[in-house]
């Protein structure tokens, strides 16, 4: 169980006390602490878990990896410090993932913390590359039964540690958001499947540490789609992903206007228009800096690929979400 934090405040005590609670006991909670100051130490916010400190913020993806590194288990649960977990949480992911040798991940069902909706029941990806939480803001009711989804949050996931160690574990470079869109999209080339397991459920602080429409938000998840981009899609979708990317802004706009979506909630932090474009083409500019190391991954995910570019787009085109629905919530 890796547990990265960064504000290691009330919420990472809720969430570790949350895992005290499990019915199965056979696990070890990891928190690896990005303040840079020691605050999960400090403010005995991680009581009963092993604690990695970090001089810095070293990022979501290279935190979960090192806890990866620091321990031995068949799996490994990632869980973010503002997210509790219901008793039988970790039970029912290692369970769906013995019963299924092929899934190398499986999805909670993560609520809203306190609420009767949804936060996600796996991923939904567009077609530039944006991904979505799949049933976001939606009863739990409407997603009742275990399935195949195309791969889960990394807020409340579940990863097989041959799956990990076959792909490569989470890109430290992505930093912040997106980094488990990139890491279930390679496991999709490799072959494996990823269950959604309702049993599971999760509520979860929604964006507690960098905001639900941040500034620092838009940038990484505007940069990181473009690296997932790059990455992991075929060759035959990346010409049509500018249109798309075109129409998303569009979609954006329009809700700007009504008052909806991400781009209205992004102006109600007090982000003007300007900055939006200014995260836009700062997120293109570090994509031009970076195409070189992107492409020599892109080459290297191909290589060792056990599904046909086919086949992947047809993942995608089965868990897909329209940039319309994207911009709406």
């Amino acid at each position: 169980m890796v547990i990265p934090t960064l504000a290691a405040d009330s919420r990472l005590r809720e969430c570790v006390e949350s895992l005290g609670r499990q019915t199965r006991r056979d696990f070890e909670i990891v928190v690896v602490d990005n303040s840079g100051q020691g605050l999960a130490r400090r403010n005995g916010t991680a009581a009963g878990a092993r604690v990695l400190e970090n001089g810095r913020n070293a990022g979501f993806g290279a935190a979960v990896n090192q806890g990866i590194q620091a321990s031995q288990s068949p799996y490994v649960a990632t869980l973010n410090d503002d997210a509790a977990a219901h008793p039988g949480w970790l039970d029912a992911l290692i369970r769906a993932l013995e019963s299924r040798p092929d899934a190398g991940m499986a999805a909670s069902q993560v609520r809203f913390f306190g609420e009767d909706r949804l936060d996600s029941a796996g991923m939904l990806i567009a077609r530039d590359g944006s991904s979505k939480q799949r049933g976001h803001g939606r009863p739990p009711g409407d997603f009742p039964v275990p399935e195949e989804v195309l791969f889960p949050s990394g807020s409340a996931a579940i990863y097989r540690r041959a799956m990990l160690e076959q792909v490569g574990g989470f890109d430290d470079f992505f930093f912040l958001y997106c980094e488990d869109t990139d890491l279930g999209l390679r496991a999709r080339w490799a072959g494996w499947k990823c269950l959604y397991v309702p049993e599971a459920v999760v509520e979860h602080h929604y964006s507690h540490s960098a905001g639900a429409a941040s500034g620092l938000k838009a940038y990484y998840v505007e940069r990181n789609r473009l690296f997932v981009l790059v990455k992991n899609f075929p060759a035959g979708m990346l010409p049509a992903a500018p249109l798309v990317t075109a129409a998303r802004y569009g979609w954006h706009f329009r809700y700007l206007l009504q008052g909806r979506g991400s781009a209205a909630r992004f102006r109600a932090e007090g982000n003007a228009g300007p900055k939006m474009l200014w995260y836009v083409l700062k997120a293109h500019f570090a994509l031009a800096a970076s195409l070189p190391r992107l492409w020599r991954e892109r080459r290297a995910i191909r290589a060792s690929a056990r599904i046909t570019p086919a086949v992947f787009r047809h993942l995608l085109r089965g868990h897909s979400i329209s940039v319309r629905r994207l911009a709406a919530h």
